[in-house]
């Protein structure tokens, strides 16, 4: 069982392009990968400036998270995001 309140949390940059990606989904990786329980939190509040690579990027940290037996909650997604994602079909797999 996975306390969320008091968990630490994961945050999207503020930038995520194509070329912020790979140093992104890396930085995510590493931080969701020292987080407690089976549920690993990302805050995608700060994001601001950013592509179809920031849904890219959580499908990967999605796909690498299940590999080791944890799901991916993202909190405080900015409007354009979840639109995003809807357009890509996706919310379903990131629970947008």
């Amino acid at each position: 069982m996975n306390d969320s309140s008091s968990a630490p949390v994961a945050s999207l940059p503020q930038r995520l392009t194509l070329d912020d990606a790979v140093v992104a989904l890396g930085q995510l990786e590493r931080e969701t990968a020292s987080q407690p329980g089976t549920t690993a939190l990302v805050d995608a509040s700060t994001l601001q400036d950013f592509d179809s690579s920031a849904v890219a990027v959580l499908l990967e940290l999605r796909r690498s998270l299940l590999a080791q037996g944890k799901t991916l909650q993202v909190r405080h997604w900015p409007q354009r995001l979840r639109d995003l994602v809807a357009l890509y079909g996706v919310a379903e797999l990131l629970q947008a």
